[in-house]
């Protein structure tokens, strides 16, 4: 099995050697399943135990207060499945595969998606929380009152914008995931990329991506899809360079990209500060 990760498109992030360890382990813990489907959730969930990144455990806070986490899935035959705005839930990825293997659907949302993870054996009590995310919290103004009164303070706070993502083949299949507790101080119930087909995920003939940065800019412009369409003409790192070439010109805004064929060739590019990846293992290994 061959497994790439990444940790997000963003600015320098404190600790880089501690979460390059992380993001090490997560596509080591990977390579050791059977299945890509199993892989790519498997490296997802170690990231979303690992406070540092923004999924699952210290993800981003909502202009309410609250922490919401969404999750997409893919495989290179067309399976899919996603799951966006659930409360509580640390293993959203989990609950993609959920919707991908078990629903005749491809993204359930809110609190009809919380209950489908409870009911399938995913938490949703989880503390989602860290020191680093409470701190940050209590140094915001927040808003009180209803909508109308958040979206003011959204305009000037959004932003914050990462993920984390894997990406698995065993040299027939290639599956995608990508997890986030999405941007912060977005609007309560904003939902970005990662849930949408297309943006950021996306898998098909031997080829699948995952996309992290900005989540608006990337669902508009259709970062993932375009990258695994370029592999038709490109070799992978050739395809991921070309979208995320062709992303900042149309868009202004940063984000970044992992790729991974069949083949086990990768493709890793972004325009942000930082982007911090890793690769284990081998597709016939």
């Amino acid at each position: 099995m061959r497994v790439i990760v990444h940790g997000g498109a963003g600015g320098t992030a404190e600790e880089p050697a501690v979460r390059q360890h992380e993001l090490g382990a997560a596509a080591a813990a990977g390579t050791d399943t059977q299945d890509p489907v199993d892989a790519a959730v498997t490296a997802a969930a170690e990231l979303e135990s690992a406070p540092r990144f923004n999924a699952g455990v210290g993800s981003a806070v909502q202009s309410d207060g609250r922490i919401r986490t969404d999750a997409g899935l893919m495989v290179d035959n067309g399976t899919t499945g996603a799951a966006c705005s659930m409360a509580g839930v640390e293993h959203a990825a989990e609950v993609a595969r959920v919707v991908a293997s078990e629903t005749p659907h491809v993204l359930l949302a809110g609190e009809r998606a919380t209950d489908l993870a409870a009911a399938s054996g995913v938490a949703t009590d989880s503390d989602l929380w860290t020191d680093r995310t409470r701190e940050r919290w209590a140094d915001l103004d927040a808003p009180d009152g209803d909508m109308r009164d958040h979206l003011g303070w959204v305009r000037e706070q959004f932003g914050g914008a990462d993920t984390i993502g894997a990406v698995a083949t065993d040299g027939e299949t290639v599956a995608t995931v990508t997890s986030t507790g999405g941007r912060w101080c977005a609007l309560a119930g904003r939902v970005g990329d990662v849930p949408q087909v297309g943006a950021g995920f996306y898998a098909a003939d031997g080829v699948a991506a995952s996309a992290t940065g900005a989540g608006e800019a990337i669902a508009r412009f259709g970062l993932a899809r375009r990258a695994v369409d370029l592999v038709g003409d490109l070799p992978p790192q050739l395809a991921a360079d070309r979208a995320m070439d062709e992303f900042g010109r149309a868009t202004d805004e940063q984000a970044g990209l992992i790729l991974l064929d069949t083949a086990g060739q990768t493709g890793s590019t972004y325009n942000s500060e930082e982007m911090l990846t890793a690769v284990r293992g081998d597709p016939t290994g």
